[in-house]
């Protein structure tokens, strides 16, 4: 695991500079840096300064309702909570296995969220960065000049996204929001006449998906300096399927260390407490996930798609298949720990998607009726984990005999990423900006190194508050007139 990003030690006069906030991603965070008077790079650091606390004002309220309050944590990958936490309902009721048409519904589901989730970071929020250039002209870095210059790339992308958020109508019923899941089942069937609908689209989608990953391994094998922009040699975590195969619904839990070794292997994930442990620092409301085999120093992991398709053995569909072994061709058979390479990945993830559709469009069983299990024996806890389009994704739930929540728990993917974006800041701001005069043009090489995770900041902002307040009084020369710090007086000039 790389460690040469850590921070400096602090020598002499340092000044702060700061982008805040970071822009295209979801959420709320900063960059800040520490410069010496030769403005060699001290320290830089990723914050994340909005604080949410779902894990906290979600107790009491009753089970049932939970799947649909914390779907409110994101407006771009609600389905992904609703169905985590829809999973862990289930066991809740005592179901441990839904009917077909429900199971399937659920997985149309999954795979229309991450289709739109992957789609609108790609083509939206990164596609400026890759197409135009890290240091191009911030007002060309939008979806609205990709459309201009690259009038057929930009179409696309936003045709690919509209076709997930269609997905998510027609099963939930809105395309943001929606409600869908109960407790041992689904609320709604698919008609047959939103089925025909869809599929009518379905090929071009795959085609498009195809293109998208075309694009995005010619950016790549055509910029050498990708390779080694930002890139950290980390372990990986994701749910893998029976067979080895990349799942992105139910699994078992595998990790790899950086060369490829099992750290373990199909391990349940209603033990996951057993095997990653978690971290609060006080300048972040972030927590900080580990491998507790490995230790807090040596065990942050990276997850989401470029952990996904590193750490199977194969991908079902064979269209993404095929790309997925171009990719590993790439690494020469290792894994391809390049962070910008996270964008291949997704688009190899959208194609998988797309194929998966298709397949379950043409299921009869997607249209059924039998959508709700009897329930069974209830329980106290109840453990949900899936693949959001982000990465691995964890809910953790205890109820008391009233069927209120009593203890809630959070390991979001964003949150498992949070050390890999820290040290990705840290190997640009000493490869790119160390000694150097900064420009507005390095500063967008940090952002960069964020965007590639694609984090979603509102998803995994719940660590209790060890994030000391800060207020200053500036006064119209900017110079500094007083400086409090979690409420006690620090400076005063």
């Amino acid at each position: 695991m790389s460690t040469s990003g850590q921070d400096k030690p602090s020598l002499g006069t340092t000044r702060r500079i700061a982008i805040d906030p970071v822009t295209r991603v979801e959420g709320h965070g900063r960059i800040t840096l520490l410069l010496d008077q030769d403005n060699h790079v001290q320290q830089a650091r990723f914050h994340i300064v909005e604080f949410r606390g779902f894990e906290k004002f979600i107790q009491g309220r009753p089970y049932w309702e939970v799947p649909f309050i914390v779907q409110r944590l994101c407006g771009i990958c609600p389905v992904s909570h609703q169905l985590a936490a829809a999973k862990a309902m289930d066991q809740l009721v005592g179901v441990d296995q839904l009917t077909p048409t429900a199971t399937k519904l659920r997985r149309l589901l999954h795979f229309g969220q991450i289709l739109q989730s992957h789609a609108l970071h790609f083509f939206h929020l990164s596609a400026p960065d890759l197409l135009f250039g890290f240091g191009s002209n911030p007002l060309q870095r939008n979806i609205a000049v990709i459309l201009e210059k690259y009038p057929e790339i930009g179409l696309k992308g936003v045709k690919l996204r509209k076709y997930g958020q269609q997905i998510i109508e027609a099963v939930t019923g809105k395309r943001i929001h929606g409600a869908a899941t109960i407790p041992g089942g689904m609320n709604k069937s698919l008609t047959l006449t939103e089925r025909d609908a869809l599929l009518a689209e379905i090929e071009a989608i795959v085609s498009w998906s195809l293109d998208g990953i075309a694009l995005n391994e010619h950016i790549h094998v055509a910029h050498p300096e990708h390779r080694h922009f930002a890139t950290l040699h980390t372990p990986f975590l994701s749910m893998i399927g029976s067979n080895g195969e990349i799942e992105f619904y139910h699994g078992g839990l595998r990790a790899s260390s950086a060369t490829g070794e099992k750290i373990f292997d199909q391990f349940d994930y209603h033990h996951y407490h057993q095997i990653i442990h978690e971290e609060v620092r006080s300048w972040s409301y972030m927590k900080f996930p580990f491998l507790t085999a490995l230790g807090p120093t040596e065990g942050w992991y990276r997850v989401g798609p470029l952990a996904r398709v590193n750490n199977c053995n194969t991908i079902s569909t064979p269209l993404a298949e095929a790309a997925r072994k171009r990719f590993m061709e790439y690494g020469q058979g290792c894994f391809v720990h390049d962070t910008l390479a996270y964008h291949w990945a997704r688009m190899i993830e959208m194609l998988h998607c797309a194929e998966s559709i298709h397949a379950l469009l043409l299921d009869k069983e997607i249209t059924g009726s039998e959508l709700l299990v009897p329930k069974g024996l209830k329980q106290e806890e109840g453990i949900g984990v899936i693949e959001a389009p982000r990465g691995t994704l964890f809910h953790h739930y205890r109820v008391n005999e009233e069927g209120l929540i009593t203890q809630a728990n959070l390991i979001v993917s964003t949150t498992s990423n949070n050390q890999a974006m820290n040290e990705s800041v840290r190997v640009v701001a000493n490869t790119y900006l160390d000694g150097q005069e900064i420009t507005e043009a390095l500063l967008n090489h940090l952002e960069v190194a964020v965007r590639a995770y694609d984090p979603c900041l509102s998803c995994a902002t719940h660590a209790l508050g060890k994030m000391p307040l800060q207020v200053e009084l500036i006064d119209s020369n900017g110079m500094l007139l007083d400086r409090y710090l979690s409420g006690q007086k620090k400076e005063n000039n």
